[in-house]
């Protein structure tokens, strides 16, 4: 689990994964450390090795966009991957996580609603899922039917996962990058500390992964479901930002034209079509409520 030096414990996995090779530094022999040496990072980002250490260790919490920047490209880290570290920065300056209230607006709802043959969901940075149109609840039926309405813990902690993502180990790793690029640090985001802690504690996968700081936001993919009443899907999602709540992304499933998989998603259609309406509360209140009462 991460400590309450957010910004150093991505620099130290980062340089661990960077490999000298990419980052054009000779090769020595035998290392006694993976990937690049403090001293080897902090050449190549133009600063002194005592300055670049105490920014691993927390004793510097306040570098400058330039120097965030060399890191950056000392590192190899991508477009996402940089945005994540200059984030991770301004919170060391002291910057409060956003908070994000967790309703769907109304009109965002009825428009998912209209979708028949679409699979949608709404989901907030920590991908809890907060609303669902009814073909995307009929297709997370396994999750929520259990009353879970987190998508990493229920990847993690339910067996039923394995079975539900044929590519379990690929959809185990997309998601945690997701959740690093939505949720940035720990230390301002007590829920979000409270979910890495439970799956911490539980799962050794996800320590393992979880460790790595891997970082890539939901975008486009396609991903494969084995569905307990329908069977095999391949379906692509796209995720779409929501102005109006920057917390929240919506995500968007569809299949191939003529596939076996649109044919499959038809068929859920039918199941789908007996559920109710979206409701106007999030999802897991929805699912507290009933588990209650």
């Amino acid at each position: 689990m991460d400590s309450a030096n957010p910004l150093g414990e991505f620099l130290r996995a980062r340089r661990e994964l960077t490999s000298p090779d990419r980052a054009g530094q000779p090769w020595s022999g035998r290392r006694r450390t993976p990937g690049l040496r403090r001293e080897e990072v902090a050449q190549l980002s133009g600063v002194s090795t005592d300055y670049y250490a105490r920014l691993e260790q927390g004793r510097e919490k306040h570098p400058s966009a330039q120097v965030v920047h060399a890191l950056a490209r000392a590192l190899g880290l991508d477009t996402e991957e940089t945005a994540h570290l200059h984030q991770l920065a301004r919170t060391a300056r002291g910057t409060v996580r956003r908070g994000g209230g967790v309703s769907v607006g109304p009109s965002l709802l009825r428009l998912m609603d209209g979708w028949h043959h679409t699979p949608a969901l709404i989901l907030d940075h920590r991908l809890d899922v907060l609303a669902g149109n009814r073909l995307g609840r009929a297709l997370f039926a396994w999750m929520l039917d259990q009353g879970e309405t987190n998508l990493v813990r229920f990847t993690f902690l339910n067996p039923d996962a394995r079975n539900f993502y044929p590519d379990w180990d690929r959809v185990a790793k997309s998601g945690l990058a997701a959740l690093r690029a939505g949720g940035g640090d720990l230390v301002n985001d007590r829920r979000l500390t409270e979910l890495v802690g439970e799956l911490s504690l539980k799962s050794p996968e996800f320590r393992a992964l979880w460790a790595r700081h891997d970082v890539r936001g939901k975008a486009h993919e396609a991903k494969a479901f084995h569905h307990h009443q329908v069977g095999e899907l391949t379906l692509t999602y796209d995720s779409f930002t929501v102005d109006s709540a920057p917390d929240q992304q919506l995500i968007v499933y569809q299949a191939e034209p003529g596939s076996a998989s649109q044919q499959a998603l038809a068929l859920l259609g039918t199941v789908a079509a007996d559920l109710p309406i979206l409701p106007t509360m999030p999802l897991s209140d929805l699912f507290r409520k009933s588990f209650e009462g």
